[in-house]
């Protein structure tokens, strides 16, 4: 029997609850909700990353297996599957990006002077994402991507700064020299 608290709930004690209400109350992210606030929704999805789900459906299956520790986890009872779709397709995304720069910022604080990090970098550090948009190739006639497909590539630029998304209509290798399974060059 757990004696303590689940790792999630102790990962999720790190996000401090009072930003948390300040970015929802900034954006209204609440407004009209009666059961399924912002931070349930957050919670949900955060599972959902943390154990790796592929899909909000594999996420709310994962939560309804566990559905005795789901007050443990702080979400309370099983949320629908409607429910968390309709959420993440109305609240605003915009409470999510501010607190993950809140996070980001806290992190960069944390190891501002800490000289026993393995890497020393000089700058701002970026990731760089990227994925491909299927188009239909007899509507979007100039998205040639296959002989019989169509598609864009889309980037997702992350700094510790802020987030930008760059479409990009041409393949990515004109862009950025990729070395095989390690990273992409600018």
């Amino acid at each position: 029997m757990n004696s303590g608290k689940y790792v999630f709930s102790q990962i999720m004690d790190l996000v401090s609850s009072t930003s948390f209400q300040t970015l929802v109350s900034r954006y209204k992210g609440d407004y009209k909700v009666k059961e399924f606030s912002c931070w349930k929704q957050f919670l949900c999805m955060a599972f959902g990353q943390l154990t790796h789900r592929e899909s909000l459906t594999d996420t709310l299956m994962c939560l309804k297996a566990n559905t005795h520790k789901m007050y443990h986890l702080g979400i309370g009872e099983v949320v629908a599957n409607s429910t968390l779709s309709k959420a993440n397709e109305n609240r605003s995304y915009r409470i999510y990006q501010d607190l993950a720069m809140l996070l980001i910022k806290e992190a960069k604080e944390l190891y501002l002077n800490d000289d026993d990090l393995e890497v020393s970098l000089k700058g701002n550090v970026f990731a760089i994402d990227a994925t491909t948009i299927d188009l239909c190739l007899s509507t979007f006639y100039w998205a040639t991507f296959r002989s019989t497909k169509g598609g864009i590539k889309e980037f997702y630029f992350f700094t510790t700064e802020k987030i930008n998304r760059v479409p990009v209509v041409m393949k990515d290798t004109a862009l950025i020299h990729i070395v095989p399974d390690r990273f992409y060059l600018i």
